[in-house]
């Protein structure tokens, strides 16, 4: 074994993967597996048809205690927390002074806490910059003995009432605990799919049992990153450092939805948080780029750093993320365009190894979000 392959940690599920013949490769500083024998295109018809059950433990699990942990996230975030109902969860986003993103997250209400779920590979410079901003008014607690596990699917609802009845009555962005294989799990009805589904966060050391009991339903196999990758594109989902990142604001990657009411300029709690007056100029004039979905109009499939170009050949943009969709049975894409050319039906071009592909501007999901609402 090489000296990188050593270096690289494993979440609580390493040997279940090998177990079922997983490709494990480098993923975020954790050996992951990319897909199991069944292959990408399987797992993807699977998740979306029946319940796929993925490994996301290499996400950073992070708990905020205190009276003033609310108000104290606030000041890092451009979305509201203090009003968010105990028992709900919100998408939020670190920004910095300019306001570009420095990381996307999940935030849920746990009544006398926060929990917060940020991704793998900014865990440690999220977890740094809420000790260095929020550890004067809140305890900041990276829960690193915790395993998070995602079940995803049409049939994902039917497999949970199955362990835990109380499910049931979730919709999405609940969360609640519940005893999953004898431990207490926190759950939330959400995802990175596009389908209907659960986030477990559950104790390290029952991880693997737990797995084992989901996997042991009918309805739900295995899937690895390769087919997490191409079922969040068809969702229309960012993935951070490739749809957005340090040097893109959330009014340019279009996810204003996200910036809430209370926020915004007129609102009750305006600003506040890094990046605000810049953010907020750009909701009023707008912005030079905005990110889009690009249906591709040939087979050949449009990657990550294609060039966009217009009908006279003048570049107005980059792609950011492409790839196959399975259940569209078409290539697509995301990326970023001059404002002018992000308008439903615009006709362009990306270039793949120095040869125009037609491309067209259209609206994101790709599939349909299925996410359960009640």
């Amino acid at each position: 074994m090489d000296t990188n392959t050593q270096a690289l940690a494993r979440t609580p599920l390493y040997d279940l993967h090998l177990e079922l013949g997983a490709k494990m490769v480098p993923f975020a500083g954790y050996e992951m597996p990319v897909q199991y024998p069944t292959g990408v295109l399987k797992e993807h018809t699977h998740t979306r048809t029946q319940a796929g059950l993925f490994d996301v433990s290499h996400m950073g699990q992070v708990r905020l205690s205190g009276a003033d942990a609310a108000a104290a996230l606030e000041t890092l975030v451009p979305v509201d927390i203090i009003d968010l109902p105990a028992g709900m969860q919100r998408y939020g986003m670190f920004t910095n002074e300019r306001g570009g993103i420095l990381d996307d997250l999940m935030i849920s209400n746990g009544g006398d806490h926060l929990f917060v779920v940020v991704n793998a590979a900014c865990k440690q410079q999220d977890i740094a910059h809420m000790q260095k901003h929020l550890g004067g008014r809140c305890t900041v607690e990276p829960l690193n003995d915790r395993a998070l596990l995602a079940l995803q699917g049409p049939a994902a609802a039917t497999v949970m009432a199955r362990l835990a009845p109380e499910t049931a009555g979730m919709v999405f962005m609940k969360t609640g605990k519940v005893r999953l294989a004898g431990a207490e799990c926190f759950i939330s009805r959400s995802g990175y799919t596009g389908e209907d589904g659960f986030e477990i966060s559950v104790p390290g050391d029952k991880a693997e049992e737990l797995a084992r009991v989901l996997l042991a339903q009918p309805e739900v196999a295995a899937i690895g990153l390769g087919a997490r990758d191409s079922l969040r594109l068809e969702a229309g989902l960012c993935l951070y450092g490739h749809d957005m990142d340090e040097n893109t604001t959330p009014v340019e990657a279009s996810l204003s939805w996200a910036l809430s009411k209370s926020r915004r300029a007129d609102g009750a709690r305006a600003g506040g948080y890094p990046g605000a007056e810049a953010i907020m100029r750009q909701l009023a004039e707008g912005v030079a780029r905005k990110r889009v979905g690009l249906m591709v109009k040939d087979r050949m499939p449009v990657r990550e750093g294609a060039e966009l170009v217009d009908a006279s050949g003048r570049s107005i943009g980059k792609v950011t993320s492409g790839g196959f969709g399975p259940t569209v049975g078409a290539p697509v894409a995301m990326g970023y365009v001059e404002t002018g050319a992000d308008k439903i039906g615009t006709a362009l071009q990306a270039i793949v190894r120095g040869k125009p592909v037609p491309v067209e501007v259209v609206k994101t999901p790709f599939a349909p979000q299925r996410y359960y609402r009640g």
